[in-house]
């Protein structure tokens, strides 16, 4: 009689899917901290209205947000093999650079680091805007340069109002990343594939990286709720 379930298959599968977790969590934190530097220029570019950039940084914004994670990892990982191709037959350039030897890592960490860059674009301007206008009117009245005022004024300030939102964008990707398998990516859901594949127990390996990733998100939550408790309690201290 056909079990309904091999738990004995989950454990067994469990740590072997498991080694390709630093897999997953370099390309979710790499991607994060590339999409915050995209995110906080793409804000910064809003914020003063910077002619030409602007709108180049609006139709970003707009064609990532409208279109689906999936194609943009799809884009990336076809669009740059042949951009870099035609550089190298039309005008010369990157001839000691081979296509076939960049890792598909290289391909998933740039697609989610633009779709990120995108996204958290909105969550820094937001977070830069909540700032009291009267810190911009101080810092301004005792000469400080526009970019002194933002990273040693306003900056701390907004971190402590985007940390929520940040955390959850982490975590979603922590998840999404699950997508980097179509580009030949072996993270924890390419390894559950195989395992799954050679096994024929679909069933118990996603039980088993659904454990996994919940685990994982659970330690991730529980450290934001610790990184914002220390940034509020800063604050506070700041503010009396």
């Amino acid at each position: 009689m056909e079990k309904l379930l091999d738990v004995g298959f989950i454990v067994k599968s469990f740590p072997v899917i498991a080694a390709q977790l630093p897999v997953t969590l370099a390309i979710a934190i790499g991607s994060m901290a590339l999409g915050l530097l995209i995110g906080l220029l793409t804000a910064l570019i809003k914020i003063y209205k910077i002619p030409v950039l602007k709108q180049i940084s609006a139709c970003y914004v707009s064609f990532v947000r409208g279109t689906p994670l999936l194609v943009q990892i799809y884009l990336v990982f076809y669009g740059i093999p042949k951009l870099i191709y035609f550089c190298q037959t039309e005008y010369g350039w990157l001839q000691g650079l081979d296509v076939n030897v960049i890792a598909p890592e290289f391909y998933a960490l740039l697609s989610f680091s633009v779709n990120l860059g995108a996204y958290l674009s909105e969550t820094i301007r937001s977070a830069i805007e909540s700032v009291d206008r009267g810190q911009f009117e101080a810092a301004k009245a005792i000469g400080m340069s526009p970019a002194s005022m933002m990273m040693k004024i306003i900056l701390p300030q907004a971190w402590v109002v985007a940390i929520p939102n940040l955390g959850n964008v982490l975590i979603s990707t922590i998840k999404d990343t699950s997508l980097v398998f179509i580009i030949g990516v072996i993270d924890v859901m390419g390894q559950a594939k195989i395992l799954g594949s050679r096994g024929l127990a679909f069933f118990e390996v996603y039980i088993a990286v659904s454990l996994i990733y919940w685990i994982v998100c659970i330690l991730i939550e529980a450290l934001l709720v610790r990184v914002e408790k220390r940034a509020r309690r800063y604050e506070g201290s700041a503010a009396s």
